[in-house]
């Protein structure tokens, strides 16, 4: 299939959509990306204690496994949304997944840890690349109506399913091989899905030249970077420090700044005027909300499995399956139900659900069974994330304009991202702060991982009184 500049494109043919017959590859193609850098999110935290002994990290450059990657995913996922729409969403899409599958191959061959934490940073910055393109190059193929509506409730599941699999497959490649797979394994699957993106994907961009706003650029990845480290800074020092309270200062400062410049430069990273669209703007502000809870959720599922009832870290993956599978389940759902009652009711009555999931989760204690302190509470956080999660994705990007496509999704994992960030942040404080003994206990422990969970429930509760006066009303939108 010849692969077109959709610029060119005729009104009545718009070469970059695929026959039908190719639909679905394009929606593989998208989704495997999306997984793949949703995944190594969460997938090295079981392989942490081999690393350590491997490379002879420090506690500090433990943490730094996984700050590395975040801080980067959400420092460039503005500029890479941007670039997708200006330079080509294929392009954009091999560029990052070859990125994000070469630095896999030098964090999983790392000899020193300072190698491990520059690979985990590149693999971020090929991750921001990739990301927003997943979702645009599916938009773009998929016509509006129930078939992308369809589409984008399968990619909400996948990245979804990526986040909730990580326990599970870090686990699982630690025990049977070492941690440098839970890196090494991105590689064959990265090589296949540039080989398909080569053969079946086409081209799509914005019309009207390729400049792109540097000075926007700058400001908007070093403000989202500094911010993010700040951020991540609290889990080490507490909120009040000075390492904590410096960067989240000057990172709101140079936000503030580039949204000054944005206002007058002519051809900006982020029109502003998007956040005129209630849909938009609505839609990432509830984002935010919801995945403060959601990254918090598979934390301490995962250390109160372990840490108060004994799984091993294979253990604790297997028990949150059915955690994952209902994300998917809710996601699926979602769209089928859209048409016939709108948006707004289906966002509201998932977070609902959700809320009572995490309710539930808040009693659990240090003598609890599977079924009632994980498999239940666990189904219905994640069902009821899937399901309300998926209208807002779709709200998101369809109620942008064609040539912010790629803007509307790097927004959208922005908002999803930093929101997780800064409420696993908030959460992991607050269930220090509730655990009663200098020395933790399994009662103490449960008793912090509780609090969170409490809290977590009543974002949640707020969250859905948000989306019921603020979502736009029956939203038939695909």
């Amino acid at each position: 299939m010849p692969r077109t500049d959709t610029s060119k494109a005729s009104p009545t043919a718009d070469p970059s959509i695929p026959p039908p017959s190719r639909l679905w590859l394009v929606v593989l193609i998208a989704c495997a990306g999306q997984f793949l850098v949703v995944l190594d999110v969460s997938v090295v935290n079981v392989a942490l204690p081999s690393m350590r002994t491997d490379l002879g990290l420090t506690a500090a450059g433990l943490q730094w496994v996984i700050n590395a990657y975040a801080i980067a995913f959400a420092g460039f996922m503005l500029l890479g949304g941007r670039a997708a729409d200006l330079f080509g969403r294929r392009r954009m899409f091999m560029v990052g997944l070859g990125l994000f599958t070469l630095a896999s191959v030098a964090g999983g061959l790392a000899q020193e840890g300072w190698q491990l934490l520059a690979a985990r940073a590149v693999q971020g910055l090929g991750a921001a690349v990739l990301s927003p393109s997943t979702l645009t190059l599916l938009t773009a193929a998929v016509p509006a109506g129930p078939a992308r509506t369809r589409a984008v409730g399968t990619w909400t599941a996948v990245g979804a399913a990526g986040g909730a699999a990580g326990g599970f497959v870090g686990g699982v490649l630690v025990d049977l091989l070492s941690w440098r797979w839970v890196l090494l394994i991105n590689v064959p699957i990265g090589a296949l899905v540039l080989l398909c993106a080569g053969l079946w994907l086409t081209e799509s961009r914005v019309g009207g030249g390729t400049r792109l706003d540097l000075p926007g650029a700058v400001l908007v990845t070093g403000g989202l970077a500094t911010l993010a480290y700040g951020i991540v800074q609290t889990e080490e020092s507490g909120w009040g420090a000075p390492e904590t309270l410096l960067p989240l200062a000057a990172g709101a400062l140079v936000l503030a700044l580039f949204l000054w410049w944005e206002t007058r430069a002519t051809a900006p990273l982020m029109p502003l005027r998007i956040f005129r669209t209630r849909a938009v703007s609505a839609a990432n502000a509830t984002m935010a909300l919801c995945a403060s809870t959601t990254f918090g959720m598979w934390f301490f599922m995962t250390v109160y499995a372990q840490n108060v009832l004994g799984y091993t870290p294979l253990q604790a993956g297997l028990a949150l399956v059915p955690s994952s599978a209902s994300v998917i389940v809710g996601s699926k759902l979602s769209p089928r139900l859209l048409p016939r009652f709108g948006a707004r009711p289906i966002a509201v009555t998932g977070i609902l659900i959700a809320a009572s999931g995490f309710a539930w989760q808040s009693t659990m204690t240090p003598d609890g069974t599977y079924t009632t302190s994980i498999l239940i509470p666990g189904i219905l956080m994640m069902l009821g994330i899937g399901i309300g999660s998926t209208p807002l994705a779709i709200l998101a990007t369809t109620s942008a304009p064609p040539s912010e496509a790629g803007l509307a999704s790097g927004l959208i994992n922005t908002s999803r991202t930093m929101g997780g960030a800064l409420g696993l942040s908030i959460l992991s404080t607050v269930a220090a702060a509730w655990t009663t003994t200098d020395v933790p206990t399994p009662s103490s422990l449960t008793s912090g991982y509780a609090a969170a969970f409490r809290v977590a429930a009543c974002v949640l509760l707020a969250t859905a009184a948000l989306m019921a006066v603020w979502l736009p009303g029956r939203e038939r939108r695909g």
